[in-house]
């Protein structure tokens, strides 16, 4: 068994079981990047550069879809649409927690 430290923010929600819905706990994107931010940031291990802390709803979001003009540099502004829905669509966005680790206090 491999243990790991990542650094979340105080107010982050409890991960969810694994297969739950996502509820922006940010373990998943904290321990490695998905494959598109793996092609994107060229690193494997997290936390992503694109895990980003929403103070207005107290969770993370993954910024390659919220805001993939920040990440994306040279994204044209009419690209933005399709970037996030192809974005919503690698990263699985809806599709319910697929980090089966377990957190210790």
């Amino acid at each position: 068994m491999r243990e790991e430290i990542i650094h979340l923010h105080p107010a982050a929600p409890a991960k969810p079981p694994a297969g739950q819905p996502c509820n922006g706990c940010g373990v998943c994107c904290a321990l490695s990047t998905c494959p598109v931010a793996r092609l994107r940031f060229l690193q494997i291990n997290g936390p992503c550069p694109a895990l980003t802390w929403d103070p207005l709803v107290h969770r993370y979001r993954c910024g390659l879809l919220s805001e993939p003009a920040r990440h994306l540099r040279g994204l044209p502004a009419r690209a933005v649409p399709l970037a996030r829905r192809l974005m919503h669509r690698w990263i699985a966005a809806g599709r319910g927690c697929d980090c089966d680790v377990d957190i210790l206090g």
